[in-house]
């Protein structure tokens, strides 16, 4: 059986051996990537800047163990900061607080600059609110842009699976946003056209 095909296998190779330019060129070509899908499940700039950070610092600690050819190096690195995600989302659920998170207003924009913002901030509360699993499945394949056999093989589930994580996900989100829609686009995403 042949390995996997890796496109990060010579750049983590180099990593490993202590190469300050491939450390360099790892941290420009993931840490945008894994602070995004950070940002997605958390919902907080600055939790996502630390995870982005640990998960590449735990890529540059594996690297000189790194085996290529049984996993992608990106899935595995995504795998770690989903992982670290949930870590925080768990101690955020375990931690009480005395003070009720902020609300976004929901108020119309007063320009259009403005609508926009609103618009991109309505988008990121309704997908918090997804369930974890939803979430994750909408942030891998829509925002991190990995493919449903990737994303499915990184959740550990079958490809069927995820893609009613995402039916049912993206069903919610529609149903959450549905108002934002203008008419003759609501009634194509109700008519399921």
């Amino acid at each position: 059986m042949a390995g996997i095909d890796d496109p990060d296998e010579d750049l983590v190779r180099r990593v490993g051996q202590g190469d300050p330019a491939a450390i360099q060129a790892m941290v420009a070509r993931k840490l945008p990537r894994m602070l995004a899908l950070a940002q997605r499940m958390l919902g907080d700039p600055v939790e996502a800047e630390d995870v982005a950070q640990e998960a590449m610092v735990r890529a540059w600690r594996q690297a000189p163990r790194w085996v290529p050819g049984k996993a992608k190096f990106d899935t595995w690195l995504h795998r770690v900061a989903l992982n670290l995600c949930y870590d925080r989302l768990r101690r955020r659920r375990e931690s009480p607080t005395d003070t009720l998170p902020e609300r976004a207003d929901d108020s119309a924009a007063p320009d259009r600059g403005l609508l926009a913002a609103d618009v991109g901030l309505r988008v990121d509360a309704a997908l918090a609110r997804l369930p974890g699993r939803q979430r994750e499945a909408i942030v891998l394949c829509h925002y991190q842009e990995l493919t449903n056999i990737e994303a499915a093989a990184l959740m550990g589930v079958s490809v069927d699976a995820l893609e009613s994580l995402l039916a049912r996900g993206r069903r919610a989100l529609r149903q959450a946003l549905t108002d934002l829609a203008p008419e003759g686009v609501r009634e194509r995403i109700e008519g399921g056209r």
